[in-house]
């Protein structure tokens, strides 16, 4: 095991087969949760069960795509790091709702996931087009604009987490103490691997506690098979279900979109940083517009092949640091194995075994986690009055839609569509207020303010103040460094 400030192989070296092979299970390890989870959520909040071994191998298969175009880095599109790819959970939320809206207008399941594939597709040009303009946006896109959305995805979720932590949507035993307990015992059991001193255990917390639970629920007898497809080799078909658009709809995934290439820049410089690539002049630009290119272009391939979005995946830079290989061989190796795994339906049909509680007491943690992230990033802004009233007036009325969702129905049925969904609400209101209200007049009462408030906070130790999903400290530099 390598020290942190050790790099045994660099990006450009050339490590054995053996090294190489055993890095790339650590990386898969530490992804495949990430990877399959948004698409087990999705597909059980919209009772598309049977859809979902299918959808899991396409999930899978994507990933592998987007790996491998992200570390080879093919023309302009591309970092050129070992950044591994995978289903972003910025847009559970917003899927959930298209999917809902669907459903409540009479469409059939095909008809749910030809919606949320085809808005994510076109989705995905706002991110093509953002990596080909990242000075423009600086204006908008600031820490502040961007800790307030992450914040408002994570708060949006965590009804998610809990609700299948308790039982799952429309469970018959919903809330019941079995259900609560199992879920319950999931949540703790990761909180406590988290905070062991062991890199590894940190870094496979989530699965060993969806493991543990479900093994736990299958000697309980809470475990019942699956109606899936029972095929066990399937490979890639194209627009399968075919693509919808609706701009009402369409709003919110665009808009994660916009924030969701800021957060990808901010885990393109840590791995930068944790390889020791510059961080800053022309190579660092190109890697960074190549990146966030390739989060686009890769969302765009992932929808043609019926997955969700797709982002840079933060926790494999901690794979990176315990390693001490940076080597874009193993980003090779990672593709390979998620492609081979996306031609087995059978894991998903496997992964439909695991219980709604285990699986809420997992998603619940990363849920909370996103939240904890954003207010991070608020934590490191200066808390003027001006952003105290931006951070208020955008949360208050994103949480407010989230807690009364009734408030926007005397609308028009396309800006009730837009505006039910608190990240939209919360994103809008914060990036509207960045844009008319004037800067705080004095500088030094600001940064007086942001200090005294950072010396009287609790001070978080190092292990925790590194952020878990998104790597906001890194968000941050890109922020410096593009102004």
């Amino acid at each position: 095991m390598s020290q942190p400030d050790e790099l045994l192989f660099g990006l450009h070296d050339n490590p054995p087969l053996s090294t190489s092979l055993i890095a790339a299970f650590q990386h898969l390890l530490a992804s495949f949760i990430a990877v399959v989870t948004p698409t087990l959520i999705i597909c059980g909040a919209l009772s598309l069960e049977s859809y979902m071994p299918y959808l899991v191998s396409m999930a899978l298969f994507s990933s592998g795509i987007g790996t491998y175009i992200q570390t080879r880095r093919i023309g302009p599109v591309g970092s050129g790091l070992v950044a591994i790819q995978g289903t972003s959970f910025a847009f559970i939320a917003a899927l959930l709702a298209a999917g809902t809206t669907v459903r409540a207008r009479g469409g059939s399941d095909d008809d749910i996931l030809a919606m949320m594939f085809g808005i994510s597709l076109f989705g995905a040009l706002v991110e093509v087009f953002l990596s080909q303009c990242l000075h423009w946006v600086r204006r908008i896109i600031t820490p502040l604009t961007s800790g307030i959305v992450i914040t408002a995805i994570g708060l949006s979720l965590i009804k998610v987490g809990m609700t299948d932590l308790a039982g799952g949507f429309h469970a018959s035993d919903m809330g019941s103490a079995t259900n609560m307990l199992l879920g319950l015992a999931v949540l703790f059991t990761i909180i406590f691997l988290n905070a062991c001193h062991s890199r590894w255990l940190r870094l496979t917390s989530i699965m060993t506690g969806m493991l543990a639970g479900t093994l736990f629920a299958l000697f309980s007898g809470m475990i019942a098979m699956p109606a899936g497809e029972s095929t066990w080799l399937s490979f890639p078909m194209p627009f399968r279900y075919g693509l919808s658009f609706d701009w009402a709809l369409f709003i919110p995934v665009a808009l994660i979109y916009l924030f969701s290439a800021i957060e990808t820049a901010g885990d393109l410089t840590a791995n930068s940083l944790f390889c020791r690539e510059p961080i800053d002049g022309p190579v660092y630009m190109r890697r960074l517009k190549g990146g966030i290119l390739a989060d686009g272009v890769n969302s765009m391939i992932a929808a043609s092949l019926n997955s969700f979005p797709n982002t840079t995946f933060g926790q494999n830079n901690g794979v990176i640091q315990m390693t001490g290989i940076a080597s874009r061989k193993v980003g090779y190796w990672v593709a390979a194995m998620f492609l081979l795994l996306g031609c087995f339906p059978v894991i998903g049909t496997t992964l439909q075994l695991i219980p709604k509680p285990v699986l809420g007491g997992a998603t619940l943690m990363m849920f909370s986690m996103v939240t904890v992230g954003g207010i991070k990033i608020l934590m490191s802004t200066a808390m003027d009055r001006r952003s105290s009233l931006i951070v208020a007036s955008s949360l208050g009325l994103g949480i407010g839609v989230l807690l009364q969702p009734a408030a926007t129905t005397g609308l028009p049925d396309w800006l009730t569509t837009i505006f039910a969904s608190p990240i939209t609400v919360a994103g809008i209101t914060a990036i509207f207020l960045e844009i008319i209200l004037p800067p705080a007049p004095e500088k030094t009462n600001a940064t007086h303010y942001a200090t005294e408030s950072r010396t009287s906070a609790p001070t978080l130790g190092k292990e925790n103040q590194k952020p878990t999903h998104k790597h906001q400290d890194g968000a941050l530099k890109v922020r410096r460094s593009l102004s």
